[in-house]
């Protein structure tokens, strides 16, 4: 593949995409690294309007994939061990069936299991709605009490938004909190909703909070890092990425996202180095190559800086969009 022969012109292309990656609207995360055929981005970037939010369950999922056709749930009744002991009853009210009471609190247990099985949704087969009415039911019904009913919640509030009933979602979640304020993965689950919504200051001050709850939350750092370097506050994206780098410095993608920073600060000789131990981790990250290749063409290596970018595009050939064309004046 030609790559062009002098490097003026592709390099305002590589600055420009590095800044479209700082200024671009927030969406979905994917800290291991980005699809195939995407352009070289973050791959800590939050989420975008209109998204599914990416959260991390504090011990129940909702995934919103489509089911088939499945029964309906259970009712359940408003007094379970009152309607079992009325079954109990035999030849007068001082005597009991206690098989049957018995069979009656077995039957009672399966259905309550199978409203439960429904709200967490584990297989992620059952639909919104259906997760809504079975979490809907266990708080009715006070299967669980006190602050264990924070997972009902979390997981009736991520239904809802994959309903689009934002106000709903956001007033579960808020429920949530209340019940296990904490919990730094319920900040964070709530932060990843504000950014659904472009709520960026809420989504902001709630990573923070999960932050400060739990030091070592790697993907609130992630999404943080992304925010501010979408402020421009590359100072605490440069912070939020090592800290994270510090915690898992196997990750390739995100010391690629530490470069791309650099880039921006004009900090070209640690761009490099942060590329660099990204392809050492990943020898496929095509985006690393490419920052490293516009970082190596800043310092004035064109023979490096075009290698890399020949690597980069034979990589992921969407990215010879920003060179393509860019040769036919040299």
């Amino acid at each position: 593949m030609a790559i062009l022969s002098r490097l003026s012109a592709w390099q305002l292309s590589v600055l420009l995409l590095v800044g479209m990656t700082a200024g671009a609207q927030v969406n979905n995360s994917n800290q291991n690294g980005q699809l195939p055929g995407s352009p070289p981005a973050d791959s800590s970037t939050p989420l975008g309007a209109g998204d599914t939010p990416t959260t991390i369950s504090p011990g129940l999922t909702v995934t919103g994939k489509t089911p088939g056709n499945e029964p309906a749930l259970p009712k359940l009744p408003p007094d379970q061990f009152n309607d079992c002991y009325a079954q109990g009853k035999t030849t007068g009210p001082d005597t009991m069936d206690f098989v049957t009471m018995q069979l009656c609190e077995a039957q009672l247990a399966l259905e309550v299991r199978t409203v439960i099985e429904k709200c967490i949704n584990k297989d992620g087969k059952a639909a919104p709605p259906v997760v809504i009415q079975a979490c809907t039911e266990l708080l009715e019904h006070s299967i669980f009490i006190g602050s264990d009913r924070f997972y009902v919640y979390v997981n009736r509030a991520e239904a809802h938004s994959l309903q689009g009933d934002k106000q709903q979602a956001l007033d579960d979640y808020n429920e949530a909190v209340k019940l296990a304020p904490h919990n730094a993965k319920l900040y964070f689950n709530r932060a990843v909703f504000h950014l659904a919504q472009t709520d960026v200051d809420a989504a902001l001050r709630d990573f923070d909070t999960a932050l400060s709850l739990n030091p070592k939350l790697v993907p609130a750092l992630l999404q943080r890092a992304k925010i501010h370097k979408t402020q421009n506050d590359f100072g605490g994206a440069i912070a939020d990425y090592s800290e994270a780098i510090r915690l898992e410095p196997k990750t390739a993608a995100v010391w690629s996202d530490r470069g791309s920073v650099c880039l921006l600060q004009h900090d070209y000789q640690s761009a490099v180095k942060d590329e660099s131990e990204a392809i050492r981790l990943d020898p496929k990250m095509a985006r690393a190559y490419f920052f490293r290749g516009a970082a190596l063409g800043a310092l004035g290596d064109s023979s490096k800086a075009r290698s890399d970018i020949g690597t980069a595009v034979r990589l992921d050939p969407s990215l010879g969009r920003f060179v393509a064309g860019k040769g036919s004046n040299q």
